[in-house]
């Protein structure tokens, strides 16, 4: 199946790229789920529902979106771009 050899792909790519790292025995389990780009490519995406349920709530209120869309009245447009190799490099300690 195709969606197999994207993820199987996807997967080495980010253990080369030390992104991610093979463990024996996980203590959370996220599904990852391939979806299609507009340019006729897939994208492998991770499921962290369950994983943001057992996260504390933020202690402050975030931006409400219609407040924040209502202030780019008058802004040059803004773009959409795939930030794959900005995302992974945000540092973790590996004891986390």
């Amino acid at each position: 199946m195709e969606r197999n050899r994207i993820i199987k792909e996807e997967v080495g790519k980010l253990l080369r790229a030390g992104y991610v790292a093979e463990v024996q025995y996980t203590e959370w389990l996220s599904n990852v789920v391939v979806v299609p780009k507009t340019v006729g490519k897939w994208r492998m995406c991770t499921d962290f529902t369950d994983l943001s349920k057992a996260c504390p709530a933020d202690p402050y209120s975030l931006p409400q979106i219609d407040l924040l869309v209502d202030s780019t009245t008058g802004c040059a447009p803004f773009s959409m771009m795939d930030a794959y190799q900005g995302y992974h490099q945000i540092f973790m300690v590996e004891e986390d």
